[in-house]
Parts: C-alpha cells; structure tokens; sequence
C-alpha cells in the first residue's frame, strides 16, 4: 500500500521516513532555478523569451586570460544570438560555456554542445587560446531563468531571492551579483517583519518594490543588450564604434551606472546618430 502523502503544498519527511508538515509565517524561496516556492506560490512559469539555455564546462589550460582575471564574453558566429564565455577560476581552470535564449534554440533547433565545441575547435577568435587546454569533467547543460521581466518577488507568506525570483542579467548570464543583493535586502526585510509581526503581502511588497527600484533600470539595460545580439550586424556596427572612438566606449560602459545614460541605449535615435557621425 502506498504511503498517502500530507495536504501540504511543501510536505516534508523526518528521519523516518515519515511525511510531516511544517507550519510558518514566512517561507524564502531561495531554491534556484527549479524553485517549488516560486512554482506553487508565486505562480511564476518557465517562458522561453525570458529563460537562457546554457551548458558550462571546466578545462585546464586555456591561454590567454586578463591579469586581473576579468570574464570574458564572446559573440561567435557559430553561437549568435547567443553568446560563449570565459570566466577564470583558480589554479589556471576556466568555466567555459555557452547561452541562448530558449525560444531560440527551439526555433532555430540548435544543439548548444555541438555549437560550442565546433567554435572552440575552429573559430580564429579563440582557437588558439584552446590548443594545450584539456577538458576536466562532464559538460553539463541548466536553465537560467532571466530577470528580463518582472515577477512577483513576494507576497502572503513569502519571499523570492536569487534565481528563485529569476533575477539572472539577461546580458551576461551571472546570477551571483543579484542573489547576493536580493539575500541581503530580504534579511533587513525579515527582521523588519518578525519585528513588527507582518507576514501579508502588502507589508512584504516593500522588499519586491525597493528591489526594482534599485535594480530594474540596469536589467532593462542588459535586456536591450541582449535584444541587440539578435541582430549581428547592428551589434558589430556598435562595437565597432566604441573600439574606435573612445568617448562613446566610456560612454557605453558609464551606461551601466547612469541613470540618464541608459535611456540613451534603449533609444533608436542614439544608433541612427552612431550610423550618421564617424
């Protein structure tokens, strides 16, 4: 006979084996990407035009790397419009990898191992830096969901952090950043909460609310970034631009941090001026 599980929406079991319920006032969803708080409680589903394929490998070897071990991001040819990176770890290992938006990859029916693989092999961009690097472990692939939108982050009885509340730079792809932020905020929030005995939505909101307001300008920012790999040659006249003309470099990496700069970026206006002034 089946063991009948609990009504409880996250039925959890002791150490013998036995079903039992957890009663409390609030519940973080700090969980990742498979988050079950954000499923059952926040409603958020998986939408392919705001979710990242990625797969990521280890090697040893690779050449090449900043001094300052900066990370890197490539836009291959073979990868667009998605992107390949390079982030430096210790003891001269590198996270290498490679992401696309899933709408993408199911449309386009790409195989983003294959198309990684060929571009370390071949593409002249990186090849080289390849040459003497060696493959550690298994190349594993996992979902990024992307803070390309805005979700609930909270509500009666919860709060979302870090992936769980999908909060990824859809541009790059890194989570930490966020996570971080978004763990930190919460704890003041909590204690406010258990302080002033308030677990309801609206008194939680506060944390939803200061979160996008500190962070949602510089999502938007990575989102319009990461529209524009969608079109290469767009993208290549950008970078180009910035590579020859030092003002519009910094002023395309002040960007991240001015507020009035990032609306420049999001402007059609500010792309037809670039294509009309050298």
């Amino acid at each position: 006979m089946r063991e009948k599980k609990p009504d409880s929406l996250f039925p959890a079991k002791n150490n013998n084996s036995e079903f039992v319920i957890l009663n409390s006032k609030l519940i973080i969803g700090a969980e990742g990407d498979r988050s079950i708080v954000a499923k059952k409680l926040a409603g958020i589903k998986k939408e392919n035009d705001h979710y990242c394929a990625g797969i990521r490998a280890y090697y040893k070897g690779v050449e090449g790397m900043h001094s300052q071990n900066f990370i890197e991001l490539h836009f291959l040819e073979e990868l667009l419009p998605g992107y390949f990176w390079i982030f430096p770890l210790p003891n001269g290992e590198a996270n290498i990898g490679a992401g696309m938006l899933s709408s993408s990859v199911s449309s386009r029916k790409v195989n983003l191992k294959e198309d990684m693989l060929r571009a370390i092999a071949n593409n002249p961009n990186i090849k080289d830096r390849f040459k003497n690097a060696e493959l550690t472990g298994e190349i594993k692939g996992w979902g990024l969901p992307l803070g390309s939108k805005k979700r609930a982050l909270s509500g009666d009885g919860f709060l979302l952090v870090g992936d769980a509340g999908s909060l990824i730079d859809p541009f790059t792809g890194e989570g930490i950043g966020n996570a971080m932020y978004s763990g930190m905020m919460a704890a003041d929030h909590i204690k406010e909460a258990v302080e002033q005995n308030r677990f309801d939505a609206a008194f939680l909101k506060n944390y939803e609310e200061q979160f996008y307001t500190r962070q949602w300008d510089e999502l938007k920012l990575s989102h319009t970034m990461q529209k524009l790999c969608k079109y290469p040659w767009l993208f290549n006249f950008v970078v180009n631009k910035a590579h020859k003309n030092k003002a519009l470099r910094e002023t395309i990496s002040c960007m991240f941090e001015d507020l009035d700069l990032r609306a420049k970026l999001r402007n059609p206006l500010f792309y037809l001026r670039l294509l009309m002034n050298d």
